[in-house]
């Protein structure tokens, strides 16, 4: 009942909402990141140490985030299209978007999250703390068992990264970045293909 509300009511709203709501949802986050920063670091160099690059962490990053996109395509191929049914809001968000626009909307997510999840959150109260609250934020995979528990081993796997790296971001955004970017891309190719195919 409550997942056929949330269908309804996306229905009714339209990509340029959805995607509004999506940017207006990660600048709360980065303005709460910026806020609690100064509060969970002892001093600017402490801050910036998350923030370094580490090139061999970064590639490990989107090696992972390779993967996990190879895995999850996968998958999907094989299991019941209901599993990955989110109501409809990957859809609306990326099906219109240009490689441009898609690039500049994910970047902007794999920063606010991460920075907040790993680099404030999982930095102070540990792995499985962060890796929880990151999945209570998704709140469109409620609907869902299989899309909640896949959201916790993605965070999960994601903080391990952040941990083994010596807790740098930049390989974790990059990751962040890799997964929804191409799994944008797929969203967006799938929805043409329906489309033509349906001419």
């Amino acid at each position: 009942m409550k997942r056929k509300k949330q269908a309804e009511s996306i229905k009714n709203l339209t990509n340029k909402e959805i995607i509004l709501s999506v940017i207006f949802t990660q600048v709360i986050l980065l303005i709460l990141a910026s806020i609690l920063s100064p509060f969970f670091f002892k001093n600017w160099h402490s801050f910036s140490l998350v923030f370094q690059w580490d090139f061999k962490w970064i590639f490990i990053g989107v090696i992972s985030g390779l993967v996990v996109v190879s895995l999850d395509l996968f998958l999907m191929k094989r299991l019941p299209q209901r599993y990955y049914d989110d109501g409809g809001i990957n859809n609306k968000i990326f099906a219109n978007l240009n490689f441009v626009q898609m690039m500049g909307l994910v970047l902007v997510i794999a920063i606010a999250e991460e920075w907040l999840f790993r680099g404030i959150i999982q930095t102070k109260f540990g792995l499985i703390p962060a890796s929880i609250i990151f999945s209570i934020i998704h709140m469109r995979y409620w609907a869902h068992w299989y899309l909640i528990v896949n959201v916790l081993v993605l965070s999960i796997w994601i903080g391990l990264v952040f941990e083994w790296s010596g807790q740098l971001l930049w390989p974790v955004i990059f990751m962040h970045f890799i997964i929804d970017f191409l799994l944008g891309i797929s969203i967006r190719l799938k929805t043409k293909r329906k489309v033509g195919n349906e001419v």
